[in-house]
């Protein structure tokens, strides 16, 4: 018996060498199975150190005895009165009491005894233990003498996200100490919130398994991923049709799985999970997306629920106006053209005067295929009143100055880095100035020129160059996140004109989430109900040499200082403009707006051929300010506005998706 170890001299006296029956199997420290959250944002509760009940593993030869009984008929069994674990810490005598069947008020055999012994050494919390009891006038007291076992190493058998780095700085103190029950909580909290921290937010730890040798074993389940799925929804939110089959899609499978970037094989992380979300959402073709998870938290199945939009809308109208006279039209719009998420769409309106036609292809690039650059390519014949020579001033036949333009674009887009896309584009304009009857003007009613060349007609040749920084969660209608836009061309003096200029742009927009009149209400997608938003835009450009008239910048109007005509403000040569508005939910689809712009010419609006803005008598400074709707539509969003100028006067105007 180990010194300084009081025993009794009375009987009975029982003294357990520190053996280990071969069939005893080691007791974990804590079991934790985890069912999978339902959502990626999770809340990982530490788990306590527990011990299980376990029955204690029976002798080598022997059957298992129930307490107070023993397997051999010799074996009386005593009353105990007290039961006391000497030469640990209170924490780990705690531990100990909850681990052995022995209890006070119950009755012990030395064959319980010895399988208590047994039960304590496997823990793997204790490297010796005996037991000794001492006789009282009602019954036995029983005391075990252990050794705590001193930690000395981790050991991660399964873990992948989870380093040696992070643990032993967890475990720092614990090193070369007597084990502790409460510091291995105190840990395993640590380890959660690093995983919380670090965003495996379905990875935790199941279990601790120290053994003698003061090797602490962490069993974790870090939410490895096995598999990920696209699933199609209705607006429902239902994945089959009321047959019971998988709702049907334009969309490729295989184009979507290479958007996302969770892979099987590796732990799931929030972050990534998130980025993916994003990357769906700015394909512009789903109403709404999100994920959930199959399975459980040692292998989990990422699926990501999509809604698509419908891919195509086809247009017919027609009717009567000057520039075409009696006419039909037809467009068609194509979202996810190929299901590749590529843009086709074009329009043609027919007319007794005139013919025009404008068609688009757009491949964008995908970051996931970063060696195929996103392409586009543009064709156009258009013809329409001129928003820079307004009917303030006609041509000396007293028409209207219309402009007609005709020509073709290509472009290239590829990312530059830290978040920027660039496209650079080549550009052909034939622009000219024409009458009613379609005849080219060259002149208005007080002599200024309408073109550069003076004739009426230029070409404009131009290299163009734009970088944008989309951080938007949702590009049509944002709830957050901003938006930057760079723009350069360069015009080359080639053709009627010899334009040889240079146009500067730049843009800046932010999307504030608020809960103002939305509090109590839960997110709904943006397709579904209009968020609540404060967006914030400020812009302005200049032009650099050459800058024929009706290139002029444009202030005024639907799209740009509400309540104001369009152009009204001023048609200068460099500007700035700021909007706010304040965007609120009023009923399911429906949403409104509060909304304040200003612009000002910057004292350019006399800087032009032949000073149209001044002639006209703009102001060159404007504020606006109202109230809008906003519907969610079929064919995208419609915008009414009903804005003041600052001059008092009042318009009600209409649009497509959002000011900005």
């Amino acid at each position: 018996m180990p010194p300084n170890q009081p025993s009794s001299l009375n009987e009975p006296v029982w003294v357990m060498p520190v053996t280990i029956p071969s069939a005893a199997a080691p007791i974990p420290v804590l079991t934790a199975p985890q069912p999978l959250p339902t959502t990626p944002a999770l809340s990982t509760s530490p788990q306590p150190v527990v011990v299980p009940k376990l029955e204690p593993p029976p002798p080598p030869g022997q059957s298992p005895v129930a307490p107070g009984r023993s397997g051999n008929p010799n074996d009386l069994a005593v009353f105990v009165t007290d039961v006391q674990i000497a030469g640990v810490a209170q924490d780990l005598q705690e531990f100990g009491l909850q681990a052995i069947q022995t209890k006070p008020g119950g009755q012990a055999t030395s064959g319980q005894l010895e399988s208590d012994v047994a039960l304590l050494l496997n823990t793997g919390f204790f490297t010796s233990a005996t037991v000794s009891t001492r006789p009282n006038p009602q019954g036995v007291s029983v005391t075990f003498f252990a050794t705590p076992t001193i930690v000395r190493a981790i050991g991660l058998p399964n873990a992948q996200a989870l380093t040696f780095t992070a643990t032993n700085e967890i475990f720092r103190d614990q090193f070369g100490q007597p084990i502790s029950p409460t510091a291995l909580n105190q840990a395993t909290q640590q380890i959660n919130d690093w995983y919380a921290k670090n965003g495996y937010t379905l990875a935790r730890v199941i279990s601790l398994r120290p053994d003698r040798n003061g090797i602490i074993t962490i069993e974790v389940a870090e939410g490895v991923v096995g598999e990920t799925q696209v699933r199609f929804t209705n607006r429902d939110g239902k994945s089959v049709d009321e047959k019971g089959q998988p709702i049907r899609h334009r969309t490729q499978d295989a184009f979507l799985q290479r958007q996302i970037k969770v892979q099987p094989g590796q732990p799931f992380q929030a972050k990534v999970a998130q980025e993916d979300l994003q990357r769906l959402g700015q394909l512009g073709i789903f109403e709404t997306v999100n994920v959930a998870f199959e399975g459980d938290a040692r292998r989990v199945t990422v699926v990501y629920n999509v809604t698509e939009r419908a891919p195509r809308d086809l247009r017919f109208g027609g009717g009567f106006n000057d520039s075409l006279g009696l006419y039909a039209t037809v467009g068609v719009q194509d979202i996810n053209f190929g299901g590749l998420g590529q843009r086709l769409g074009g329009t043609v309106l027919v007319g007794t005067r005139d013919i025009q036609f404008d068609g688009r292809f757009v491949s964008p690039y995908r970051e996931t295929e970063p060696n195929v650059p996103g392409y586009n390519a543009s064709i156009y014949r258009q013809q329409g009143f001129s928003q820079v020579f307004t009917d303030e001033v006609n041509l000396p036949n007293g028409d209207r100055v219309r402009e007609r333009r005709q020509g073709v674009g290509v472009g290239l887009e590829r990312p530059i880095g830290n978040g920027w896309n660039g496209n650079l584009g080549f550009n052909y304009n034939n622009v000219s100035i024409r009458d009613n009857s379609g005849r080219v003007a060259n002149k208005d009613s007080l002599g200024n020129p309408l073109t550069l060349s003076g004739t009426g007609v230029d070409d404009l040749f131009s290299l163009s160059f734009t970088a944008i920084q989309d951080l938007r969660d949702y590009a049509l209608n944002p709830r957050q996140g901003s938006v930057t836009r760079l723009s350069a061309e360069q015009y080359l003096p080639i053709g009627r004109g010899q334009v040889f200029g240079t146009k500067l742009q730049a843009e800046h927009a932010v999307y504030f989430p608020v809960k103002l009149i939305t509090a109590n209400q839960k997110d709904a997608p943006p397709t579904q109900r209009q968020p609540e938003v404060v967006a914030l835009n400020v812009q302005g450009g200049t032009n650099v040499g050459d800058l024929p008239p009706y290139n002029a910048f444009i202030l005024g109007g639907p799209n740009s200082v509400r309540g104001w005509d369009t152009g009204a403000i001023a048609t200068p040569r460099s500007y700035i403009q700021a909007t706010a508005e304040y965007r609120f939910p009023i009923y399911k689809f429906i949403g409104g707006t509060a909304f304040v712009d200003f612009a000002s010419d910057l004292g350019s609006n006399n800087d032009v051929l032949g000073e149209p803005g001044v002639v006209r008598g703009t102001p060159g400074t404007g504020l606006g300010y109202g109230l809008g709707v906003r519907v969610n539509s079929p064919l995208g969003i419609i915008r009414a506005d009903f804005g003041f100028s600052g001059q008092g006067d009042t318009r009600f105007q209409f649009g497509f998706g959002q000011r900005f």
